[in-house]
């Protein structure tokens, strides 16, 4: 299944390279939530919120309540989750918050799967030179994706695992890595990082994979009228 993205920055859809630099942006947001409303999911992350320097939380509400959207960016804490949800999320997607010295803090994942339920929450383990990467893929933990999805499985309903090494340069992704992590888990997994063609989209649907796809689509290189 294809998962359009819409990340979120200073109130514009942007998307950026290695999650550092702008590649494009949009202001007018209208156009593309248009042409994503006949997908059954969205994934919309809030960069600002990510990154600590404020959010776009009513637009998210906005986007949430004319898509089913599963949100990430910045949930670090009980409430934030449970406020994300309460504004129209699906799901939340949580990602550094599940980690503490270097490992998975199991503590907090089990605490947040109780609150709001495992069903709701998306653990996203991202992979930087095959480690885990967290606060904005600056941090590179010594655990590799599968280790944390052994860890965390208990814990949530679904993976989102990022290849960073191939985000947004649209060059592919790295199919083996994905494999892995699906080997590794009955959850359900869903994959981001430079996925870029239909190809790579069918052969990850085959092996039970979600592709969530964002510079291909806004870029006109993978035309949703495919799917």
């Amino acid at each position: 299944m294809l998962i359009p993205s819409i990340d979120l920055q200073g109130g514009r859809i942007v998307q950026l390279v290695q999650g550092e630099t702008l590649a494009l942006e949009a202001a007018d947001p209208e156009p593309w939530l248009a042409r994503f409303a006949r997908f059954p999911r969205v994934q919309l992350i809030d960069l600002d919120a990510a990154k600590g320097e404020g959010d776009n939380a009513e637009l998210v509400a906005a986007i949430c309540a004319r898509l089913p959207c599963r949100v990430g960016g910045g949930i670090r804490t009980i409430a934030r989750a449970r406020a994300v949800l309460d504004g129209g999320a699906h799901a939340v997607i949580v990602s550094s918050a599940l980690f503490r010295e270097g490992t998975v803090d199991v503590q907090f994942a089990r605490t947040l799967a109780r609150a709001v339920g495992a069903g709701r929450v998306i653990a996203a383990v991202d992979s930087r030179g095959g480690h885990v990467a967290i606060h904005g893929w600056r941090t590179v933990l010594p655990m590799t994706a599968v280790d944390a999805v052994r860890a965390l499985e208990s814990y949530c309903g679904e993976f989102l695992y990022t290849h960073v090494d191939t985000e947004g340069l649209m060059r592919g992704t790295d199919i083996d890595a994905i494999l892995a992590v699906r080997r590794a888990t009955s959850r359900r997994v869903t994959a981001a990082g430079g996925i870029t063609t239909r190809a790579e989209i069918d052969r990850l649907h085959a092996e039970g994979v979600d592709a969530v796809v964002g510079m291909a689509i806004y870029t006109g290189q993978l035309p949703l009228d495919e799917f």
